[in-house]
């Protein structure tokens, strides 16, 4: 899968920020923020627009952190990922089919009406989700500790967004059989 190497380093950036600051200059991580870019740009796919928006923001953020030698460009990293899928999920609202139709066709191609109704939901339940995420991250890099900021994107966030995963496959799995029942 040509996303795996891009979403590993993404997950493990917060860590990696966090054990090399202080140790390496932050002109010097500048540099893994190319790499994510150089990744995410060849990875585009499908979503190649995105990917190549995110891979130039990214590259802004490295050249700030170059040129300034500064962290906070390199802690704002998960603020613009957050900003991205907002704005992707969002725009995938006003435009149609939303994000999560997209992926429930996949293994449901005849979605109905209720179902398209649901993912709708569900993908304004992920929006509002990345606005709070992305807010607690930008908070997190302006005025929390480094091992703060750590905590928060290089692992609250990401079992947050498990927890979430979680719960809707409840509520999907809840929900399908309450249908069920009803048609029989």
């Amino acid at each position: 899968m040509r996303w795996a190497p891009v979403l590993a380093l993404t997950a493990a950036y917060p860590l990696i920020i966090y054990f090399s600051l202080g140790r390496v200059e932050p002109r010097y991580l500048a540099l893994l923020l190319l790499v994510l870019a150089a990744l995410r740009w060849m990875a585009g796919g499908a979503q190649l627009v995105q990917a190549r928006w995110l891979a130039l923001a990214a590259v802004l953020l490295a050249g700030s952190t170059a040129l300034l030698n500064a962290s906070l460009p390199l802690k704002l990293y998960p603020v613009l990922v957050n900003a991205v899928l907002l704005a992707v999920f969002g725009l995938s609202l006003v435009r149609g089919p939303s994000v999560a139709e997209r992926i429930a066709r996949l293994q449901e191609p005849d979605l109905d009406a209720r179902g398209q109704a649901y993912t709708r939901r569900v993908t304004q339940v992920w929006c509002a989700f990345f606005a709070l995420n992305g807010s607690i991250a930008l908070a997190t890099a302006l005025w929390a500790s480094e091992e703060a900021w750590a905590l928060y994107n290089g692992l609250i966030a990401y079992l947050l967004i498990g927890s979430l995963m979680g719960a809707e496959w409840l509520v999907r799995r809840t929900l399908r059989a309450r249908n069920e029942r009803a048609q029989a």
